[in-house]
């Protein structure tokens, strides 16, 4: 009897363990592999009004954003700032995202940002948003170099940026 409360408990575990792991995937969105045409002509013909810090991003996009990283905080800096550019810690406090460009519409967001570590990459994210909903509907890979939401146009409308990221 001993014995199959042992394998019980150890069933019992691992069952717990899958669905956490499925509770954690399903938390981080995931955009769609590539620019449809309706959204590629909406990056075109909005007016993306720029967002100099964090705080000029909705509070939906924070929140998405959040959600993105796999962070209970929003693990990012404002630019110019310092943050963890490569791996080594010097200060754990330093945010490991540091962002480079923003802009919004009235129903559009895209966010450029750096991450640090051992491979220092450029991310952009395309958030739909409005007072009721936000969520992700395209993102990927960029090229460094982008300064302006001009630039990060540009770059989305060439088919310079590759997505969809493989980490946040």
């Amino acid at each position: 009897m001993i014995e199959y409360r042992g394998c019980r408990t150890r069933l019992l575990y691992a069952i717990g363990a899958s669905l956490c792991g499925v509770v954690l995937a399903s938390g981080q969105a995931a955009p769609p592999t590539a620019l449809t045409a309706a959204l590629r002509a909406r990056v075109k013909d909005e007016r993306f009004e720029i967002v100099t810090s964090i705080r000029g991003l909705p509070l939906g996009v924070r929140d998405e954003l959040e959600t993105l990283f796999g962070s209970s905080t929003l693990d990012i800096a404002e630019p110019g700032a310092e943050f963890r550019i490569t791996d080594k810690i010097t200060n754990p406090q330093l945010p490991s995202r540091r962002l480079v460009a923003a802009g919004c519409s009235i129903e559009y967001c895209l966010v450029y940002y750096e991450r640090g570590g051992r491979a220092h990459t450029w991310h952009v994210a395309l958030f739909h948003w409005t007072p009721a909903e936000t969520r992700l509907e395209w993102g990927g890979t960029a090229s460094g170099g982008l300064a302006t939401i001009d630039d990060v146009r540009n770059a989305i409308l060439s088919g310079a940026i590759k997505g969809p990221a493989s980490s946040w």
